[in-house]
């Protein structure tokens, strides 16, 4: 039970180490455009190659 002394500070250290990134996140603008990144990883952005003629 002596571990709890170390464990409950620790795991609420932690809490508030992700809330901290979250809200950064948050005041950064990385949620801006979610749908975005999606449509830039499937976007045709180089043209097709041309066939040589015959």
């Amino acid at each position: 039970m002596e571990v709890l002394v170390f464990l409950v500070p620790l795991a609420l250290m932690l809490g508030l180490l992700g809330l901290m990134g979250f809200l950064w996140s948050l005041r950064n603008g990385q949620y801006d455009d979610l749908e975005g990144a999606g449509w830039r990883a499937i976007a045709d952005d180089e043209p097709a190659p041309e066939k040589p003629a015959p």
